[in-house]
């Protein structure tokens, strides 16, 4: 009589990992183990094993996290998902290019070269500062999202956010940036400081792509 009511236990977790599997559809083993815990209070060695049992049955397929290889890297940088990187990369190098060419007495292409700098100081090393910091999302706060507030206000919320707190880094690292140079023989001129905006660029861009591919194939 207990092996039947213990078959009839396991068959209604059954139900519910499929269920919950149908409903949610999540992406990894882990993440399915973390809702049955979460909705039922079934422990994670359980549902791994039933899981398992439904696997060999075949009534349920999950799918399998790809390992991180350098292939799978470099299909990722290439793709369009680190389209934000090659803008970056784009505009950091223009800017550059634009700051050593342009005169100033070349008018009014001399105003293409200013709005570019403006973006070089004021934007681009804290916009890949907060990339690096936070590839995926930032974190959520509680001051701009309600639970009548709908999902796609909430984006663009966090999207204005993203912006906001990007101007605000750069203007954070410029000075600092300033303030290293100032101590050493270049000292605070055009060139030093525009190279240094370059590579820290480059550099927060760099690391922040590779954050962003292992964050999204890590299980």
């Amino acid at each position: 009589m207990k092996k039947n009511l213990d078959q009839t236990v396991k068959n209604r977790i059954k139900y519910q990992i499929i269920e919950t599997v149908q409903k949610e559809k999540p992406e990894t083993t882990k993440k399915l183990i973390a809702l049955m815990q979460e909705g039922s209070g079934i422990p994670p060695e359980q549902t791994m094993k039933l899981i398992v049992e439904l696997e060999n049955e075949g009534r349920l397929h999950l799918p399998r996290p790809q390992p991180l290889t350098s292939t799978s890297a470099e299909a990722y940088i290439f793709s369009r998902k680190a389209l934000w990187f090659w803008i970056t990369i784009a505009l950091s190098l223009t800017t550059t290019a634009t700051i050593f060419a342009i005169p100033d007495s070349d008018y009014p292409i001399v105003y293409l070269r200013s709005a570019l700098a403006v973006l070089l100081i004021v934007f681009l090393p804290g916009y890949t500062l907060l990339k690096l910091l936070f590839p995926k999302k930032l974190p959520k706060t509680t001051s701009f999202v309600t639970k009548n507030q709908p999902e796609t206000q909430s984006e663009s919320t966090a999207t204005l956010e993203r912006i906001a707190l990007s101007i605000g880094l750069s203007l954070a690292l410029v000075p600092l940036i300033g303030l290293i140079l100032n101590y050493t023989p270049w000292g605070i001129r055009l060139t030093p400081m525009t190279l240094s905006l370059l590579i820290l660029t480059v550099a927060f861009a760099t690391a922040a792509i590779i954050r962003e591919h292992q964050t999204k194939v890590a299980i």
